[in-house]
Order: C-alpha cells, then sequence, then structure tokens
C-alpha cells in the first residue's frame, strides 16, 4: 500500500514547540517536586500573644517540629542537618508533634535515636505521638524517645517555672486512636496559667479550645497538603487535619499552629508546600 506523503505526518512547529514545552515543564516539575522542594527547608517565624502569658515569659522562644517520617524521605544525614539548623535558633524549648515514623526497622531507630540526642534548648525537649507512631510500634517510638533524652507529654503536663509564675506545656495522646484524655491535664494547672497544648491532628482543636483552659495549641499531621495547587489548594488532606491544614488559626479564644512538617508520606513530594521548622516568639499582653 505504501505510506502517505511525509508532509502528511509532519507536525506543525508551533503544536510541535508546545508539546515539547509541556513536557519539559512537566519534566521540570517532577524534578523539583521530588528532589528539590522536598529538602527545601523553611523557617517559619511566628509571634503568638497569648492572653494568660506572665509578663517573665515574654518572648520565650519555642520551635516546633512535626512529622518527621524517618525512612520516606526524611535520611539520617538529612536530619542531623535540620538537628544543626534548630540548635543555632537557641530555642527555650522544643517540642515535636507526632509521627515520628512511617515504618520501622532497625536502622530507623538507630538513625532516629542518634539525630534526636543533640537536641538542645534550655527548658527541654518534648513530643507527642501521631496516628503513624501507633501504626508502627508506639513502645518502640517511646523506647526512641527516652533514649533520645525526650519527655513524652502524651496526657501529660511539664510545667515551666519562672520564679512563682509558670507556663505549662500539655500533650495528649493521638485522637485519631482515641487515645486522648484533655480530663486528666486540664485537672493539673490553674484556669488563670497559660497553657500550650500538643495534639497531632489540627482539627482537634475543635474539641480543645471549648475547654477554654488553652491559649495555643500546636499541631502536625497534614503535612500542608505536601501538594497545593494554585487556585485550588491542597489535593489531599488526612482525616481529622482537613479543617485546619497549615499555618495560624485563630479559633474561639486560641491559636492554633499547624506545622506543615519535615517529612513526606507516599508518594515522597512536596509542591509549593515546603517542609518547615517554626520558631514561635511568645508574647505576654501589655500591661
Amino acid at each position: 500500500m505504501g505510506f502517505p506523503p511525509r508532509n502528511h505526518l509532519s507536525i506543525p512547529n508551533h503544536i510541535g514547540l508546545s508539546l515539547l514545552s509541556g513536557i519539559a515543564l512537566a519534566a521540570g516539575s517532577i524534578f523539583y517536586s521530588t528532589k528539590i522542594e522536598p529538602g527545601w527547608l523553611e523557617i517559619s517565624t511566628i509571634s503568638a500573644k497569648l492572653p494568660r502569658l506572665h509578663p517573665v515569659f515574654n518572648n520565650y522562644r519555642i520551635v516546633q517540629i512535626s512529622d518527621i517520617h524517618m525512612g520516606t524521605w526524611i535520611t539520617k544525614h538529612r536530619l542531623a542537618k535540620i538537628v544543626k539548623s534548630i540548635n543555632r535558633l537557641s530555642p527555650d524549648l522544643i517540642v515535636i508533634t507526632g509521627d515520628f515514623v512511617t515504618d520501622l526497622n532497625h536502622t530507623i531507630v538507630a538513625d532516629l535515636s542518634s539525630c534526636l540526642y543533640k537536641l538542645r534548648s534550655k527548658d527541654g525537649v518534648f513530643a507527642i505521638l501521631g496516628n503513624h507512631d501507633y501504626w508502627s510500634n508506639p513502645k518502640t517510638i517511646r523506647q526512641i524517645l527516652e533514649i533520645s533524652g525526650i519527655i513524652d507529654l502524651s496526657n501529660e503536663v511539664y510545667s515551666v517555672k519562672r520564679g512563682n509564675e509558670y507556663l505549662h506545656i500539655v500533650g495528649v495522646d493521638d485522637y485519631w486512636e482515641n487515645k486522648a484524655c484533655l480530663r486528666d491535664v486540664v485537672c493539673k494547672f490553674r484556669e488563670n496559667e497559660a497553657a500550650i497544648l500538643l495534639a497531632h491532628e489540627p482539627d482537634f482543636a475543635e474539641i480543645s479550645s471549648k475547654t477554654n483552659r488553652f491559649d495555643l495549641q500546636l499541631s502536625g499531621h497534614t503535612h500542608g497538603g505536601q501538594v497545593i495547587l494554585p487556585k485550588l489548594g491542597p489535593i489531599v488532606l488526612p482525616k481529622y487535619g482537613r479543617k485546619y491544614p497549615a499555618g495560624l488559626h485563630q479559633i474561639e479564644t486560641m491559636l492554633l499552629y499547624t506545622n506543615r512538617g519535615l517529612g513526606t508520606g507516599h508518594p515522597k513530594i512536596r509542591f509549593r508546600c515546603r517542609p518547615e521548622i517554626a520558631l514561635l516568639t511568645l508574647q505576654a499582653p501589655m500591661i
């Protein structure tokens, strides 16, 4: 039969250029979102005025990290660099709001412990567990915290004291796994004293804010959505992370900060949603 004349198969120049441009753009976006942005760490600085904060705690500095997910994007080398970045901020206190791992093996346990052990702050390092920690092995995660010198605040309260004044750091265990016990913690500090709540899932703020006992809730869980499309926002958000996916929010009398996290889930991708270290500076009300 033969082949049709050559000019019948030719593609107009403008269409060919558009196809090539589209292919190049897609390839560039894939490279950027899998190789560049997941490691492009942002240090977010937040000023948080707490109504019950005593002036003795004015300018108190808290570093929050979340969702390490060791073994996906985060490796021992990457976490070691992040720890150095945190220590350079000279925080008064460090908090980690859950999801240390996605899956567990002996290498991950050793790598996490050796890196987290090097975190330094004036008043200590505190943590709670997230849903992935429960889905892997919560007992092992708590052993990692103990080895690393990190205080597990799951349904516990730690009170920082300056003179006769207190700042309470409160933690609840994972809400998704039905382990959070607010009643066990609110009875451990006075109503007129400032309290900061660590809760892995940000949508828990709908519950915690109604107690009127917390000035600030710090959460993670969402990874900020990992992929944020122009005009559409995050394309996928997890259960209990759909109302407040990232950043600072006011819920009744309580502030909420949702951290975008350090690591990723599967797939190992971030687009317009950089990983972050949050540096929160607490401000007392004007006297």
